[in-house]
């Protein structure tokens, strides 16, 4: 079954910490695949999910180490040998890094939606990590006066208390909407079906990743330094709390 928003649970509820299900595939006894899974793969910026894996006939515990997707598949790296296909099992995220990623990744949104509405900018790259992130992104002029108002007037969207919503539309939709896609690179061909998040009013993008429910979760962005990384490529360096 392809990795989508039926086995990817995380696409319809970021929230879901707990679920129940099968082991569908076992790969050098350590790489699970399972039947659902909320458990977050590396992917657009966002680092995987941690957590555990227990199975039901034993209560014997397995720790998640790595997540990553492989041929339309999330697969699951645990830290032994020993679960088996048709296992039963209930799996547990690691919920405060998880919630971490989903305010940074939200906050994220906001911010390249500032810096495009100032400079027509488009994100070239970025990442999120537990201490701080990053984005990297085209723009000619490079002011870092003008870089920390971008992110001033993201904290002051983030008190609007803006909600965050998901739906899937046709590509076809989705690409009539206007700069459905920050990202210089664009979207890929093989998408037919486009996964939006819209925050309030103010953003809407295609995305793959996790997200809050609404901005009054995310005490704010905290701008702690900006780097010229060529001709005319940029890179800020944040916090979000």
């Amino acid at each position: 079954m392809p990795a989508d928003k039926t086995s990817a649970l995380y696409l319809t509820d970021s929230y879901l910490k707990e679920w129940d299900t099968e082991i569908k595939s076992v790969k050098d006894e350590k790489f699970i695949v399972l039947n659902e899974t909320a458990f977050y793969p590396s992917s657009g910026g966002q680092p995987f999910d941690t957590g555990t894996i227990v199975r039901e006939s034993d209560n014997e515990e397995f720790k998640v180490v790595c997540v990553g997707k492989s041929d339309s598949e999330i697969s699951h790296e645990v830290d032994r040998e020993g679960l088996k296909q048709g296992d039963k099992v209930k799996c547990v995220l690691d919920w405060e890094r998880r919630y971490q990623f989903m305010k940074s990744h939200t906050a994220t949104h906001l911010l390249s939606e500032v810096i495009f509405r100032e400079n027509k900018a488009l994100v070239t790259g970025g990442q999120l990590d537990l201490d701080k992130c990053r984005m990297d992104f085209a723009i000619d002029d490079y002011d870092l006066e003008k870089v920390k108002s971008w992110v001033d007037k993201t904290n002051e969207i983030i008190k609007k208390d803006l909600k965050v919503s998901v739906e899937f539309m046709p590509r076809k939709d989705a690409m009539n909407l206007p700069q459905v896609s920050k990202l210089a690179k664009g979207l890929p061909e093989t998408l037919k079906e486009i996964r939006m998040v819209n925050i309030g009013d103010f953003d809407v993008q295609a995305d793959g990743g996790t997200h809050v429910k609404s901005t009054n979760e995310i005490k704010g962005i905290e701008f702690i330094k900006c780097d010229n990384r060529g001709k005319n490529n940029r890179r800020i360096y944040y916090k979000v709390t």
